[in-house]
């Protein structure tokens, strides 16, 4: 057995990092399809009829711009109704902030159609280009432009379908579907003041999900607005290097321990005759986060929450008088997992809501308790009638869809296959559903072969499906799934493809996120085309869930409390070790670690605390001190600085500069308003301070997100040269 050099791996280029070869076109397909989310299926509308389906979805898998397109249930057949580009759009005309910073919140990587509303009926849509709005017929295809008073963000249809409400200049308007008697309903007292009508602030956004700012009654006759107001918070500022001659942008930043936007809610009528502003009145110095609101037949509710998130209230709301009443309380010791697409209400009025019990998360109709203890429930989907559509999963690596009804109790929604698929295929990952009149639309994503199926089922119809246009990629992933350790963490490994055990060691890539937002391992090949393309270039790869994840029980979940650091990283080491255990071809002398956002956070962590196991690391856009991020996040698992400086204290990387020991490579967007910039460059200046070299790459005019195409196929050849520069020059020391 020897030892796979990087020469070898990266092609027997004699060790200069040159001309690509054909084993590294992965990362220009992976760029240019935007990680492979163009050309799929998304945003789908069912008709109250259950006869057609609305949805979003772009001409090809390398075409990013979404157009609108209606299915039709009965015959199977597809109609393209809006394609942006015949639309007419002002040259001029650029995406508002308020959309810029919506898109960068939603990590929204696609252009053209990325969102519409549709009335009731289904029968119009209304969707924004470039800050204009546009109105379509859903039968005829026939688009307009409607006339607006500056640049428009999130128009929405009233559910009548006869008038449409917008947000300009942080006002709230309203104007007929026909684009006459455009007025304004809500505006600041000074339009340059810190307040807006009908926007989610940052934390909204970012961290709870929202991304509603006003909400229609069901006759269309009022809105609920939420008044935000910024003054409290303080500001960051993103200069651009790159441009020095531009100021820096002012961003309103609510840093872990200091105050939050003020958000209040108040209901206005769309009349002209009527501007009385009825506000919504409960506790806000108890419960300062608004969590969500919903306004349905059954009436107007909002969900608020407290700073310390350990306790929630579901409250009804009096439109007349802006009173409140309780309707629901939630407490838990150490926080509430809110968003996932709850509460919601059925058609009789029965509240679906969640709770923790018996270790799991569960779904709750009325105060009954309606799903298994054996089952986590991961977000309520959509409600149609008397049955509710939820996500869940019964093992951590696989979501399916169930149903749940008064009569049927919980069934698993299996969607029919088409022909090439076998029946007993059971490793999937279902993400998402929605229905409506009897129709189901399930998502669903395998580990056996690679693209989206997007199946649509019907009570009097056979199964169809909706075409996913989406690349295929150049590589396929070789996964083995893995338990690791006392608490079975899942793992996943992935060999060099063609690689014949015994035949070389290989050095070691983990490539986690390892943090509460997001799962890795689960049974979705998408998951797996960048580590498979890493260890292409003759690296083992080993992906791990530790604690903190979702998908597993609620203590699981609860056990980074006031640990977001050494206990995660210890995860990833028993994963290594298990790895390892299960193919020796591993060379532990030889591993590295490379993440983004928490993952990036964790690489650096590893070499800087545990140097005995990790020999280099690559950190994207990491949180290196947690008193430099947001409120609603880091306070959720740490507490603010003020109650837990130890916690704080111990969970910085700044502290840590001295110990450098080994190659460290920090990737950050000087763009970036959501780990910003000042966490890369206050650990380098430290490491500098420190005298311990380091690289680090600003990507200027880069966000959090990175959707630029020369930008995301780069960095993947950069990180991968600097981690197999760092293996050939151990190998050249002889360690």
């Amino acid at each position: 057995m020897h030892r796979a050099g990087p020469a070898a791996a990266l092609g027997e280029r004699g060790g200069q990092y040159g001309q690509v070869t054909e084993t590294l076109s992965f990362p220009r397909q992976y760029a240019r399809t935007r990680r492979f989310s163009l050309g799929v299926p998304r945003d789908f509308t069912i008709s109250p009829d259950g006869r057609r389906v609305v949805f979003a979805r772009s001409q090809s898998g390398t075409d990013p711009v979404n157009c609108l397109w209606e299915f039709d249930v009965a015959s199977g057949e597809e109609r393209l109704i809006v394609d942006p580009s015949l639309l007419v759009i002002d040259d001029a005309s650029e995406l508002p902030p308020e959309e810029r910073a919506r898109r960068e919140r939603a990590r929204e990587m696609s252009e053209g159609i990325v969102r519409y509303s549709t009335d009731r009926a289904v029968e119009q849509a209304v969707f924004d280009l470039s800050g204009q709005v546009f109105i379509c017929d859903l039968a005829s295809g026939k688009t307009q432009l409607l006339p607006t008073a500056g640049p428009a963000v999130d128009p929405r249809l009233d559910p009548p379908g006869t008038h449409v409400a917008y947000v300009c200049n942080n006002s709230l308007r309203v104007m007929t579907t026909d684009g006459t008697n455009d007025r304004v309903l809500l505006e600041p007292e000074d339009l340059a003041t810190n307040i807006s009508y009908g926007l989610p602030e940052f934390i909204a956004a970012e961290e709870m999900h929202r991304n509603k700012g006003y909400w229609w009654s069901p006759d269309g006759d009022r809105l609920l607005a939420a008044r935000v107001d910024i003054s409290p918070v303080t500001r960051a500022y993103i200069a651009d290097p790159a441009h020095p001659q531009r100021a820096p942008m002012e961003v309103a930043y609510p840093f872990a321990g200091t105050e939050n936007a003020e958000v209040t809610l108040v209901i206005v009528s769309r009349s002209s005759e009527d501007s009385a502003q009825v506000p919504i009145e409960w506790d806000r110095v108890a419960f300062e986060y608004l969590v969500d609101a919903a306004w349905n037949k059954h009436g107007l509710f909002v969900v608020v929450e407290s700073r310390h998130q350990r306790h929630l209230q579901i409250r009804s709301v009096d439109p007349a008088t802006g009173e409140t009443g309780l309707v629901r309380e939630v407490t838990d010791p150490t926080w509430i997992d809110i968003g996932n697409g709850l509460p919601v209400w059925l058609e009789d009025g029965t509240l679906i809501s969640g709770a923790i019990a018996d270790d799991a998360h569960r779904l709750l109709a009325g105060n009954e308790i309606v799903t298994p203890a054996t089952m986590n429930v991961r977000g309520v989907l959509d409600t149609d009638g008397d049955r509710v559509l939820f996500a869940a999963q019964t093992e951590p690596t696989e979501v399916g869809v169930f149903e749940w009804s008064a009569d049927g109790g919980v069934r698993e929604i299996i969607p029919s296959r088409p022909e090439d698929r076998e029946d007993d295929d059971r490793r999937q990952a279902v993400r998402g559903a929605r229905g409506q009149g009897g129709t189901t639309v399930v998502r669903e994503r395998s580990l056996d072969r690679h693209g989206t199926t997007i199946t649509v089922l019907a009570d009097d119809a056979p199964p169809r499906w909706i075409e996913s246009r989406e690349e295929t990629p150049v590589i396929t992933p070789n996964v083995t799934l893995l338990r690791a350790g006392d608490s079975e963490i899942r793992t996943a490994l992935l060999l060099p493809t063609g690689h014949v055990p015994g035949s070389a060691k290989l050095p070691v890539l983990l490539d986690p996120y390892g943090g509460p937002a997001a799962q890795r391992v689960t049974t979705e090949r998408a998951m797996f085309l960048t580590p498979q393309w890493f260890a292409d270039q003759g690296l083992a790869v080993v992906v791990a869930d530790g604690r903190g994840t979702p998908g597993r029980s609620s203590s699981w979940a609860r056990s980074i409390y006031l640990d977001r650091g050494d206990g995660v990283l210890d995860d990833q080491i028993t994963a290594l070790e298990a790895a390892a255990a299960a193919c020796p071809d591993l060379d532990l002398g030889r591993v590295a670690i490379r993440g983004w956002s928490y993952g990036g956070y964790l690489a650096a962590l590893a070499v800087l605390r545990r140097p005995d196991v990790f020999h280099v690391a690559v950190a994207g856009a990491p949180v290196t001190d947690m008193a430099l991020y947001d409120t609603h996040y880091t306070e959720r698992y740490l507490g603010t600085p003020q109650d837990q400086p130890e916690a704080y204290a111990s969970a910085s990387l700044l502290g840590d500069a001295p110990n450098l020991s080994r190659p460290l490579m920090l990737i950050h967007g000087i763009a970036d308003d959501n780990v910003l910039f000042a966490n890369t460059i206050q650990l380098s200046g430290l490491l500098t301070a420190a005298g311990r070299p380091h690289t680090v790459i600003p990507l200027a005019g880069v966000t959090h997100m990175t959707p630029q195409e020369e930008v995301a196929e780069n960095l993947l050849l950069l990180q991968l040269r600097f981690v197999m520069d760092a293996f050939a020059a151990m190998d050249a020391e002889g360690r």
